[in-house]
């Protein structure tokens, strides 16, 4: 089988704007989707946030995808991740789930098999937004525990005491039962980020998750020396899987992160994965930043032992686009493996006709 060429369609994708306290999304913008075409007639496809730029991005990769075996997956990438200095990290991580796609369906198998399936379902928590008042988190938490989810997650305004008063009464609201987490975005300095954290610890929750800037190695580990909370501080950390190594050793972080999007891909979000399992450590994944890529991110944590939740960010499904059928989460708060070959959604292809702007090849 050979790689007979890479396209990006874009299409309109509009959204109500919404943010998080240090972060806003929506509006109109583009979506991309990535196709990855071989001579025997098997296609896989990435999508690609990011508009005009990512997908010339991605077409200025197909030199080196021209004539090679799609299922060389791991060459593949291992060529095209040098590229990252010029490449956004999407591109190739979009190009790299459209070759774990074509090897699924060549196999005939979903992606999590071939990666060797370790569960077949998982729960899911709840990834809120941006809300003015502690009282709308707490609805907004109790709304989804009636719902039968079993966990929340709060990005909360990146002001130290207002961030302590949502998770207090977000967790006077739902109980002792309900699991919660708290991601405050990168937005702290040291000081606050230990005010916090003992706060939280109080409180019982689950995981602290980036409260200082992604790089800052050194006030990461004298946090954790300070704090019982686990915390998870890799989500952007520089140098994706070829930066986690020194995050174990200088013991700066308990679990780690990433997903499909940020990281580059399937490949190397499991060597991320695998790499915490050998010193017996969690890797919570991120959400993938649209629908397929986030259809990426369940089959990495249906195929590696050591990832206990799938996120829904935001769980307002801001995100969801594109798909005739996506994600969604049972009555018993969990997510479910696909089944069918390869990635197992199907695209709406009536919706990409619609909404098409331009084939950029």
């Amino acid at each position: 089988m050979q790689i007979t060429d890479l396209k990006v369609t874009l299409i309109r994708w509009k959204v109500e704007p919404w943010r998080t306290a240090t972060m806003h999304f929506g509006g109109e913008t583009k979506l991309g989707i990535l196709a990855v075409e071989t001579d025997e007639g098997i296609t896989g496809y990435g999508f690609l946030s990011g508009g005009d730029i990512r997908a010339m991005q991605a077409v200025r990769l197909k030199p080196q995808l021209i004539g090679r075996n799609p299922l060389d997956i791991g060459a593949v990438w291992q060529s095209l991740w040098p590229s990252h200095r010029g490449i956004h990290l999407s591109v190739i991580g979009a190009i790299d789930v459209a070759l774990w796609d074509i090897a699924g369906k060549a196999a005939g198998m979903p992606i999590h098999q071939l990666l060797g399936t370790c569960k077949h379902e998982v729960p899911a928590y709840a990834s809120a937004d941006w809300f003015e008042t502690a009282e709308e988190f707490a609805e907004e938490a109790l709304r989804f525990q009636s719902e039968g989810w079993t966990a929340y997650k709060i990005h909360p305004h990146a002001v130290p005491k207002s961030d302590i008063d949502i998770c207090q009464k977000v967790r006077a609201a739902v109980g002792d039962e309900m699991v919660l987490m708290l991601d405050s975005m990168w937005s702290y300095c040291y000081e606050d980020a230990l005010r916090v954290g003992r706060a939280i610890e109080e409180l019982d929750f689950f995981w602290y998750e980036d409260p200082l800037q992604e790089e800052d190695i050194y006030n990461y580990t004298k946090l954790k020396q300070k704090l019982d909370i686990p915390m998870i501080n890799t989500e952007f950390a520089p140098g994706g899987f070829y930066g986690m190594a020194q995050w174990i050793t200088s013991q700066a972080t308990d679990m780690l992160r990433g997903d499909v999007a940020v990281c580059g891909g399937i490949t190397p979000m499991v060597r991320i994965a695998h790499l915490a399992e050998g010193f017996h450590m969690k890797c919570e994944i991120h959400h993938g930043g649209n629908s397929i890529m986030n259809y990426a991110n369940l089959h990495v944590t249906m195929g590696i032992p050591n990832c206990d939740y799938f996120e829904v960010f935001p769980c307002s499904g801001a995100f969801k686009y594109g798909l005739v059928e996506d994600i969604e989460v049972d009555s018993n708060g969990m997510v479910h493996a696909p089944t069918a070959p390869g990635l197992g959604c199907e695209i709406d292809w009536d919706l990409v006709e619609r909404e098409k702007i331009d084939v950029v090849t």
